[in-house]
């Protein structure tokens, strides 16, 4: 089975890029070695150069693990904790219309 690279817009491309060199100055802060960090996260150097320049190949789960080998696996649930506009939407109570079943018909 082919693997599928995922197509992203530009921004987005730019944000995840963003994110990687992030990873990496919290790596270099903490004056690891890819060598070391790539061994404490269990992942190979190659992943983790991936990482650090923002690959959207690698799974989430991988990024999640080297976010543990920094200790900034909180950081991950500020993502999307203040939906402003999901919260605005809540509070107008949009009414949705409700859909009419087929077998109904």
């Amino acid at each position: 089975m082919k693997s599928r690279k995922p197509i992203l817009l530009p921004e987005a491309v730019k944000i995840l890029s963003e994110f990687g060199g992030n990873l990496k100055l919290a790596r270099l802060r903490r004056k690891l070695s890819t060598q070391q960090f790539s061994e404490r996260a269990n992942v190979p150097r190659s992943t983790l150069w991936r990482i650090e320049n923002g690959s959207p190949s690698v799974a989430i789960g991988t990024y999640i693990q080297v976010l543990f080998v920094l200790g900034l696996e909180k950081d991950i649930l500020k993502v999307a904790a203040d939906d402003t506009l999901g919260r605005k939407l809540q509070d107008a109570k949009l009414i949705v219309k409700n859909r009419v079943s087929k077998k109904n018909k």
